[in-house]
């Protein structure tokens, strides 16, 4: 057992705080909630009195939350509830909104503040700066138009002003939100996207390698 899964075990409880590896950018803020109580709950069905269960984890709940994906012995590990704060690009958080238990709590909105950001952090290394350059443009017209009082055209261009800033922005541009999930839904995704191409979501799973109990999630991955 490395040193970084020996602070886990010290620190695996309700409300525990989760380290983050090496280099990490996309994850911070995060907490996990209900592992133990977790633990001792997977013990219910196999007890006739639960008052004697214990928060342990024996081999046997261990091996529930290691089988294959879809065989539902892993049930437990949808109480043990992680938040946290996520970076993605554009194109990450598409492909994000299609976990169901990937819940968003809150994010950054560049509807609303499209106009606001910096462009000199906003974007990851793979934008190419003639295209930051073009936002930036389009930022700093939206900005300096003066809207006619009582004039509609005016006030039609403003709004096209904007949205020519919001649809050319590109998918390496990157927003954070505050993120709701579960082990269960962690060890999905982790499957899926462990080696996927796009390197923030290679990064994301390698801070799952990292919470507590981790090999409860990460276990039996293909690849």
């Amino acid at each position: 057992m490395n040193q970084e899964h020996g602070k886990h075990d010290l620190c695996a409880s309700d409300d525990a705080s989760v380290l983050f590896p090496p280099g990490c950018r996309c994850v911070s803020n995060a907490k996990v909630f209900g592992l133990e109580d977790s633990i001792r709950r997977a013990k219910f069905p196999m007890a006739a009195d639960i008052s004697a269960l214990n928060k342990s984890l024996t081999d046997r709940i261990a091996s529930l939350a290691k089988c294959d994906p879809g065989e539902g012995h892993d049930q437990w590990l949808t109480g043990v509830i992680v938040q946290f704060d996520l970076t993605f690009s554009n194109k990450a958080w598409i492909e994000a909104e299609r976990y169901h238990f990937f819940d968003f709590v809150s994010s950054q909105s560049t509807m609303h503040r499209m106009a606001s950001f910096n462009m000199d952090r906003s974007y990851n290394e793979y934008v190419d700066k003639r295209i930051i350059d073009i936002m930036r443009e389009k930022i700093k017209a939206y900005n300096e138009f003066v809207v006619e009082p009582g004039s509609k055209e005016s006030l039609k261009k403003k709004e096209d002003l904007y949205l020519e800033a919001l649809y050319n922005n590109p998918s390496g541009f990157e927003i954070t939100a505050g993120m709701t999930t579960n082990y269960r839904q962690l060890k999905t995704i982790y499957r899926q996207r462990k080696n996927h191409r796009l390197p923030e979501w290679r990064e994301f799973c390698r801070w799952i390698e990292t919470l507590p109990r981790g090999e409860l999630i990460t276990a039996n991955a293909k690849g």
